[in-house]
């Protein structure tokens, strides 16, 4: 296994703003990332940020975006495009990308229909063809809370889009919608391209890796099995319902203690 850092998306950090009704300061949040022990961080690599998280060493592993896939004309070049160009050009191989909810984040339980998740295979291969001379790999990350579609979000990438698409693997998701994470690594072991990594106890996460119903060590087992070669980006969120006793920044170096320990 050949892990290239510790990398972090940074939704749960700005969840800590949002929730207190404070604006959002990646000044702050890059910070903690430093003192967490991170190496990188998961995000469109604006100027701005590049600039920031240069000031702090801290790498791009790669960026993330969420559209409605299973929707008709999706323009890919003045949506998708312009992030990927963006990665390119820091040096950054990991382009992510979301097939969101039908209905919208509001009401994420209907069930798309199976030419939706082929609709959204197509799109996936041909977000991949587009971005491949820029040096990039597409990967879906699976986001689906129900087993419906959870498995029809995975055929999108298996069955209907092209070989060049992989899975960016969210650990706490794909457990919340009753998939074993390990058996997943190793039916998909080709295509596991890069990671979102967080426990849960049931469908509230937990406040660090070691801590949940995700048997994490069985987890790194899977992926020293498949030789994983990628980023471990974790994705913890500290909601209110979490109840953590632990900073977000104390819960993260704990978190790479224990997958180090693992490794």
């Amino acid at each position: 296994m050949n892990v290239l850092g510790f990398s972090t998306n940074l939704y749960g950090w700005q969840e800590q703003y949002w929730a207190a009704g404070k604006e959002v300061s990646l000044r702050e949040i890059f910070e903690k990332c430093v003192e967490a022990g991170l190496d990188a961080i998961e995000v469109d690599p604006t100027e701005e940020v590049v600039a920031l998280a240069n000031e702090f060493g801290l790498k791009i592993s790669g960026g993330y975006m969420g559209l409605p896939f299973h929707e008709p004309n999706i323009d890919l070049e003045a949506t998708v495009i312009p992030m990927a160009k963006r990665l390119a050009a820091v040096g950054a191989k990991e382009l992510i990308i979301n097939a969101d909810p039908k209905g919208g984040w509001g009401d994420d339980s209907q069930p798309k229909t199976e030419e939706e998740f082929k609709r959204q295979g197509e799109y996936f291969s041909q977000i991949a063809a587009k971005v491949k001379d820029l040096g990039l790999r597409v990967s879906m990350h699976n986001h689906a809370a129900d087993q419906h579609n959870a498995e029809g979000d995975l055929r999108s990438v298996f069955e209907y889009a092209s070989s060049d698409v992989g899975l960016c693997l969210d650990t706490g998701w794909a457990h919340v919608a009753g998939q074993d994470c390990a058996e997943l690594i190793n039916t998909y072991k080709d295509r596991i391209y890069s990671l979102h990594l967080r426990n849960q106890e049931g469908a509230v996460p937990t406040e660090e890796i070691a801590l949940g119903e995700i048997d994490m060590a069985n987890v790194v087992q899977a992926l020293k099995d498949i030789n994983y070669e990628g980023w471990f980006t974790f994705e913890l969120l500290h909601t209110a319902e979490v109840g953590a006793k632990r900073t977000l920044t104390e819960a993260t170096a704990r978190s790479i203690d224990y997958l180090k320990e693992e490794m």
